[in-house]
């Protein structure tokens, strides 16, 4: 269990990015009614965009 709870703190980021700021950023283009580039749904746009941030926040180290 220990180590469970270690992983998860470990990519802390990457899961935050996917699970929050993915589909926060799907409903910010759905109420702003954009469309996204190359045919993409707003969900595959959020989690490009959840993803690419949390994956470099995990790199990192850091938000800032």
């Amino acid at each position: 269990m220990q180590q469970v709870i270690k992983s998860i703190f470990y990519l802390g980021p990457l899961l935050f990015g996917l699970g929050f700021l993915a589909p926060l950023t799907a409903q910010i283009i759905e109420a702003m009614a954009w469309t996204p580039p190359f045919g993409l749904s707003s969900l595959m746009t959020g989690l490009i965009v959840g993803g690419t941030l949390g994956l470099l926040a995990q790199i990192r180290g850091t938000w800032i």
